[in-house]
């Protein structure tokens, strides 16, 4: 029997934090092994918002190596970078013509991205999910590994894919999302009503999966709690119920075992081993992270085979779609 197809991507945007290593990074390794899986540096959609070129190119690395760093093995993955692939562009195209505007509008990312940006507010960001869905479907995806953030931008793709089999006949796999229950989404350090992200003004607001054991610690020790003063797992207190997912997540204890763990017993102790748990499963990570980064030749390869990889894949799926909307084939894309 086939296996599945699994497709996910990280945004060459800024060093990756924690909350990217435990909502997606560290369950690619596993996928792997079970899935066909495609890994991708999205970088065009990056270009969304503001970017040093120089920067871009250097994050995108980054990611490649973090990629590595975290467990994917190129000889079980395809790992590219999304430039590389033209096909993620031209889809993208296609999939606008049957995307609604009402849809797009309704979109919550890019509510929250317009009201930052006011006037100077791009066409690309408010058709990103459009890209985002291409990306899913030039692999006929079955297995999409999201947070709890991008179930929307999943549901677009997922209708897209159902309009276009019914207005063209059966073309793409309707993707599945696949969202853990607990670490699908990680919050802030000092504010626990938002997503941990590395955009965020305060630096004390993530973990950075290159932050030495000294900032790592003192992060921890400033995240926000609450003065109640006692270990639960609740909405009242979500700085801590944040951590606590943060502690589960890395260890595969249940919520409830940490709670018991930590009763009768302060903050400052529960977040002094919180910050051990994290030092110590980043520690390899950054290891295997500073060799690969200092060898580019390496870099250069995989992201080059997984480019030809990819786009065999892509290129089979456009050719179908082309022929359907009544393009006229050109040679190189006659069998």
């Amino acid at each position: 029997m086939d296996k599945k197809t699994v497709l996910s991507g990280i945004q060459p945007s800024g060093s990756l934090t924690l909350g990217n290593y435990i909502g997606a990074l560290r369950n690619f390794s596993d996928f792997q092994n079970e899935y066909e899986c495609y890994y991708c540096i999205v970088d065009l959609h990056a270009i969304t918002v503001p970017q040093v070129p120089k920067d871009l190119r250097k994050n995108t690395l980054e990611v490649l190596a973090l990629y590595l760093a975290c467990g994917l093995n190129p000889d079980k993955s395809t790992i590219f970078i999304q430039s590389h692939v033209h096909e993620h562009a031209e889809l993208a195209w296609v999939l606008n013509t049957i995307t609604y505007m009402g849809q797009l509008n309704r979109m919550t990312q890019y509510k929250d991205k317009s009201r930052k940006y006011n006037e100077s507010i791009n066409a690309g960001l408010f058709t990103y999910p459009v890209l985002m869905a291409a990306d899913i479907l030039l692999y006929q995806a079955d297995l999409v590994p999201v947070g709890e953030d991008q179930r929307q931008h999943l549901e677009l793709a997922r209708d897209l894919a159902i309009r276009f089999n019914n207005k063209y006949s059966d073309t793409f796999s309707i993707p599945e999302p696949f969202i853990r229950s607990t670490g699908s989404k990680i919050m802030s350090l000092q504010d626990p009503s938002i997503k941990m992200s590395k955009s965020d003004p305060d630096k004390n607001a993530y973990i950075l999966l290159l932050d030495d054991k000294d900032t790592i610690y003192k992060k921890i020790k400033r995240a926000v709690t609450d003065s109640e003063n006692h270990i639960d797992y609740n909405d009242r207190q979500l700085g801590l119920k944040n951590l606590i997912d943060i502690f589960s997540s890395l260890t595969d204890k249940r919520t409830e075992e940490i709670v018991e763990m930590y009763q009768n017993k302060g903050y400052g102790e529960f977040k002094d081993d919180l910050a051990e748990i994290i030092i110590d499963c980043l520690e390899p990570i950054q290891r295997r992270y500073k060799e690969l980064i200092s060898d580019k030749e390496y870099l250069e390869k995989i992201y080059s085979i997984g480019a030809i990889k990819a786009e065999r894949k892509a290129n089979n799926t456009l050719r179908k779609v082309y022929k359907k909307v009544g393009f006229v084939p050109k040679p190189d894309m006659i069998k």
